[in-house]
């Protein structure tokens, strides 16, 4: 009997070490990108339910799938990691990732959901007297970089109100800045005024004492993207984290108080942005939080990327949105 009993866990013992390898190789790890602003606040409010101990968006990915986080300033650092292969969904703003499909003529990436639409705006300084456009003539203008949705937005606005605007100069100086050094940059009168996104914009107002000159309130901010390859190889956890991401979206909104703080503490957690209730609330006043978006959406973005010289062509969106 014994001998019988020792046949049967050896056998047990030999099936477990030969399913080991088939169990590992199903542990996956999801990366996600987005940047430390209220604008990306799904990511900011999942991190912070990870650091209560719960993973939200892990309970509907399901067992042996873990989430990484990256963070980046803005949009085309973010876009570039998609075209290397480390991330596979980020939180991003519309222009980089519409300029990463128009580059990859539709082959990178894919809008799987919205976020977030307001929340950004061009503040000058207090006592300036800009008002318009051909104000700004010799004047420095920050944005946060290089080709990211402020910077095209800044770019095509100028442009529509008769200034020349290149790339590398112009009429007016666009100067890609870090988000916290325009902040620094504008307090010392080093820069006439600032086109960014929140909680920057309610910043430079009760730090720096600008003022809104034009605010984006429908515009869309921010939105999900995945890789084409993620997608393609991984629907079903796509599938997954856009359900997550829309239940949490559900919760912020019915919820704004507690996600306001939480964003703040994962903002103070995280970054060491030490953000006051009323900034927050602030901020939130001048967003609209959703996980919708439309191909139709994005048609403004063409034209103010072809305006600006990011975009030659108009690319063919009928592959950038796609539901997983």
């Amino acid at each position: 009997m014994r001998y019988g009993w020792r046949l049967l866990l050896l056998s047990a013992l030999s099936l477990v070490a030969a399913h080991a390898p088939t169990l590992a190789q199903q542990s996956t790890t999801v990366r996600v990108g987005h940047f430390p602003n209220i604008t990306h606040v799904q990511a900011l409010v999942a991190r912070a339910f990870e650091r209560q101990g719960r993973n939200w968006l892990g309970e509907w990915l399901g067992p042996g799938v873990k989430i990484e986080w990256y963070t980046y300033n803005a949009g085309p650092s973010a876009m570039e990691a998609i075209f290397a292969n480390s991330l596979d969904l980020t939180y991003v703003g519309p222009n980089p990732a519409l300029n990463a499909y128009a580059r990859s003529r539709g082959a990178e990436v894919r809008v799987i959901g919205g976020a977030v639409n307001g929340g950004s705006a061009l503040v000058v300084q207090g006592d300036s007297p800009l008002s318009k456009p051909t104000d700004f003539k010799g004047k420095r203008i920050a944005t946060p970089q290089f080709g990211n949705t402020q910077d095209v937005a800044a770019r095509a606005w100028l442009v529509a109100g008769g200034l020349r605007i290149t790339q590398t100069g112009g009429d007016a100086h666009v100067v890609p800045t870090s988000n916290p050094d325009q902040l620094s940059l504008f307090q010392s009168k080093q820069l006439d005024a600032v086109w960014t996104v929140e909680p920057w914009v309610s910043r430079l107002e009760s730090e720096a004492g600008g003022k809104v000159l034009v605010e984006e309130k429908d515009a869309i901010t921010t939105i999900l993207v995945s890789s084409a390859g993620f997608l393609e190889k991984n629907r079903d956890l796509a599938k997954r984290f856009v359900a997550a991401h829309r239940e949490l979206t559900d919760w912020i909104q019915k919820n704004p108080d507690e996600a306001q703080r939480m964003a703040r503490e994962e903002l103070q957690a995280s970054f060491r942005l030490d953000m006051s209730p009323e900034l927050v609330a602030r901020a939130w006043s001048r967003m609209v939080i959703t996980p919708d978006t439309s191909r139709e959406a994005f048609q403004s973005f063409v034209t103010s990327a072809q305006k600006v010289g990011f975009l030659r062509d108009t690319p063919d969106l009928s592959r950038l949105i796609e539901a997983p």
